[in-house]
């Protein structure tokens, strides 16, 4: 009788568990709205390869809370965003703009991508020279012809033995 009601309660236990604290979200739908097509500009600092809308980490909570506020205050999504670059920096962005400190990022792919097609040219060529035409001795190039039971290169078709008969 006890263990039966050991099991019903094991049984009960996960009815028990809650699914945790919900979202954070403002009261008006189109602020939130707003605020979540911002957050899918700005770099979780955590995660890096996450927006900030999509991220769980506590930084990311902290942020969302801040444009918010600012959203509330009547900024502009402009001002939360040149808030959180003077702020975080220009890694904050997805998006960074194109400037004098952004520049290698911008062309690191090209001089890479560049870089690696003078190296594949340069090792094509110097393997081009380095291979010339392979030249066989007699004896090799007989024992390549009898291993392949053709007639040597350099040998002159025997008579037709049919024929001398």
């Amino acid at each position: 009788m006890m263990r039966n009601l050991l099991l019903l309660l094991l049984c009960l236990l996960p009815t028990l568990t809650f699914a945790g604290e919900a979202k954070d979200i403002a009261d008006d739908p189109v602020l939130e709205h707003r605020m979540m097509l911002l957050a899918e500009k700005v770099r979780c600092l955590v995660c890096q390869s996450e927006p900030v809308s999509n991220s769980h980490s506590d930084w990311s909570k902290d942020v969302r809370q801040i444009m918010r506020e600012k959203m509330k205050a009547g900024a502009t999504d402009q001002e939360i965003m040149d808030m959180l670059v003077e702020r975080f920096g220009k890694s904050v962005l997805f998006d960074p703009p194109v400037d004098r400190e952004t520049m290698p990022l911008w062309l690191a792919p090209f001089i890479l991508l560049l870089l690696g097609g003078l190296g594949l040219f340069y090792q094509l060529k110097k393997r081009r020279s380095q291979v010339g035409e392979a030249v066989l001795s007699v004896q090799d190039e007989q024992r390549a012809s009898s291993l392949l039971n053709e007639p040597a290169l350099n040998e002159k078709p025997a008579a037709n033995k049919d024929s001398q008969a």
